[in-house]
């Protein structure tokens, strides 16, 4: 089949809740893929933070085909291997104890939602107001979207579920204010995804976890986007040096395969028992196993450190860019999520469109942001590549100002 064949089959049957490019994507191997003519793109978009290991991974393909050929689902009736080891592995390497699984990290974050309703419930506590930020993003099933800071996600589905409240993101003084007896949670994202890449200081981070300490109100961290490597830790959460009650994870958890897992600490997750909260394929044998491979090769195979390294360095390109033209406004974000904001009617869509007629797949959030978020196994001789394309299409765009 063609592009135009599966856009034609696309257009008429899939429900039109994408702005698709149009490109039919067939195969991918790294940080390349191919379209269905045979057109070949630097992917520096990586599945929206999902393929942390770039397409098709060895060891994850591996671990799914010898999956695929034992066991590919079985109810949560009965117990899982590669469920078991998956759990171990996550809370070895975190501040958790108990994990649940789920497909999504919207799900992962509808659990953590539910989890801190029934852990104060179970108390005897009337707490269930959920603290979020503005600008902030954590899905769009009804808690989540709720939870969301964004009223263009929420336009539409109104009434939202009552009881989220949003405060301006690292404003430590706005938190303190808001929180009250009927708080539950405050959810935050340790670096604001689809909000445009904002990244909270050190300081309000850590007065965040005393102020939620001090009330008694438990801290949640959606890593969904920026969990697994994605800022050159395993989690986040180290770079703050706080550590949250719950913890969301879900895109780079399992090499490209659907997950979703909500972390929580021994405490809070007691309140989670037979009858309470379920998902039919959470944590079933492929998505499992095929996370288990992930998590080792981010583990084992010095992909943290090539985040790092890497991440550096094309935060240091993207300096020198914004150095050079005037236009370019700020560059912030961490290891390999990067955000590049653009003045006002520079159309960062258009240069994501320009860059894609010449081969290379970017991303932007609004309409002012590029945002980079290539496989954590990228290279500086890539980053080199992708800047030699974008920095024409920069340009361009300018002189249309």
């Amino acid at each position: 089949m063609t592009n135009a064949d599966i856009i034609g089959l696309t257009t008429k049957h899939v429900a039109n809740t994408y702005g698709r490019f149009p490109i039919a994507i067939v195969r991918g191997k790294g940080t390349r893929v191919w379209d269905a003519d045979g057109r070949e793109y630097l992917d520096f978009t990586s599945g929206l933070a999902v393929c942390n290991l770039g397409h098709c991974h060895p060891k994850v393909v591996a671990a799914i085909k010898e999956q695929a050929e034992k066991l590919i689902h079985i109810s949560n009736l009965y117990h899982i291997e590669t469920q078991s080891l998956l759990a171990k592995a996550l809370t070895e390497n975190s501040f958790g104890d108990r994990v649940f699984f789920c497909n999504s990290g919207a799900e992962a974050n509808e659990s953590a939602i539910k989890l801190a309703r029934k852990y104060f419930s179970n108390k005897g506590l009337p707490r269930y107001q959920v603290l979020t930020m503005e600008q902030s993003f954590h899905g769009r099933t009804m808690a989540a979207l709720a939870a969301t800071g964004q009223k263009k996600y929420q336009a539409g589905f109104e009434p939202l579920l009552e009881k989220f409240i949003h405060v301006p993101f690292n404003d430590i003084e706005a938190a303190k204010r808001t929180i009250n007896p009927s708080t539950a949670a405050v959810m935050i994202e340790p670096i604001q995804g689809e909000g445009g890449v904002n990244v909270p200081s050190v300081q309000y981070m850590k007065e965040l976890r005393e102020v939620c300490t001090k009330a008694g109100v438990l801290l949640m961290f959606d890593e969904v986007q920026v969990g697994v490597g994605r800022t050159g830790t395993l989690f986040a959460y180290e770079n703050f040096g706080v550590t949250p009650d719950i913890m969301t994870l879900a895109k780079g958890l399992a090499g490209g395969v659907a997950i979703g897992a909500m972390i929580a600490t021994e405490e809070v997750a007691a309140a989670f028992v037979p009858g309470t909260h379920a998902s039919t394929f959470g944590g079933n044998p492929i998505a499992t196993a095929a996370g288990l491979a992930a998590l080792k090769a981010v583990l084992e195979d010095g992909v943290l450190e090539n985040c790092k390294k890497v991440g550096a360095y094309l935060e240091g390109r993207l300096n020198g860019l914004k150095s050079k033209y005037s236009f370019i406004k700020e560059v912030r974000g961490k290891g390999l999520i990067l955000g590049m904001e653009l003045e006002e009617g520079i159309k960062a869509g258009e240069i994501v469109k320009d860059c894609l007629s010449k081969g290379l797949l970017l991303n932007c959030v609004g309409d002012k942001v590029l945002r980079f978020i290539p496989a954590l196994i990228v290279t500086e001789k890539e980053v080199d590549e992708m800047l030699a394309t974008l920095v024409p299409s920069l340009e361009a765009a300018a002189g249309r100002v």
